[in-house]
């Protein structure tokens, strides 16, 4: 069965890859992160829902960047706020 694709998701050509291992905005304040995120408008990368701070989430509500990907190791989707769906890739 073939999986539905949004629109947002198709609109990414080129993935844009975590360059540092850390929440760009924890690290300001000294703050812990569970898991990693990489947006796909703008390549920032920010923690996930499961963290305190939440600052991916922050970051779609404050810019309406809607494609992020998992920066984890060994992780491979695709997720879009705005339709609430996850991809995964090879």
């Amino acid at each position: 069965m073939e999986q539905q694709i949004c629109q947002h998701v198709k609109e990414v050509s080129e993935l844009k890859l975590s360059t540092d291992y850390q929440c760009e905005e924890c690290i300001k304040t000294g703050s812990r992160w569970m898991h990693l995120r990489t947006c796909q408008t703008c390549g920032v990368t920010l923690c996930c829902d499961q963290s305190p701070h939440k600052h991916m989430t922050q970051h779609y509500h404050a810019t309406g960047h809607p494609v992020i990907i998992s920066a984890e190791p060994g992780e491979k989707w695709i997720y879009c706020y705005i339709d609430d769906m996850i991809v995964e890739y090879e």
